[in-house]
């Protein structure tokens, strides 16, 4: 299974009385986060499944991302995507869906960080993930623990 870790791209900051929850992506977040997936479309990638933090940076990630890369289906938010979220419910939420070709996960750090190391079956191992910036790790166990492979990793400065 592929297995994309897109962070969110540039929100607005908090402000006092709005929740984290609710931060809405900026015009220079959306612009830089579609080359990105323009880049990501031009290396193949089609998502078989989305999955998404509930937040609203994340959602509206998601959903640029299912226009960018031509998605059909339903993108799913789930609540183990949102930043404070634990490795191995998540790693519990992608066995779920084990018929799925590739699996594209839109959320925050420092969950996709700890996330990256962990499908590469390294714990311990945090990869920096930029705002918009794209992971794919591909996964062919699917035991208690995973032992991924990193294939690459695109980032707003790679695509400008």
């Amino acid at each position: 299974m592929e297995i994309y870790l897109l962070r969110h791209a540039i929100a607005e900051d908090w402000r006092p009385g709005m929740a984290d929850a609710d931060r809405a992506l900026t015009v220079e977040g959306k612009k830089r986060l579609r080359a990105v997936l323009r880049l990501a479309r031009a290396a193949a990638v089609e998502p078989s499944l989305i999955l998404s933090s509930p937040y609203v940076r994340a959602r509206d990630t998601a959903a640029i991302a299912a226009e960018e890369l031509h998605y059909r289906g339903t993108v799913i938010h789930t609540g183990v995507l949102t930043p404070d979220g634990n490795v191995e419910a998540v790693w519990t939420e992608i066995r779920t869906h084990l018929g799925e070709s590739s699996v594209l996960l839109a959320g925050h750090e420092p969950l996709l960080g700890r996330m990256a190391g962990y499908l590469l079956g390294a714990p311990g191992v945090l990869v920096e993930m930029k705002k918009s910036a794209l992971v794919r790790i591909d996964v062919n166990s699917f035991g208690p623990a995973p032992r991924g492979v990193l294939r690459w990793m695109l980032t707003p400065a790679l695509a400008r």
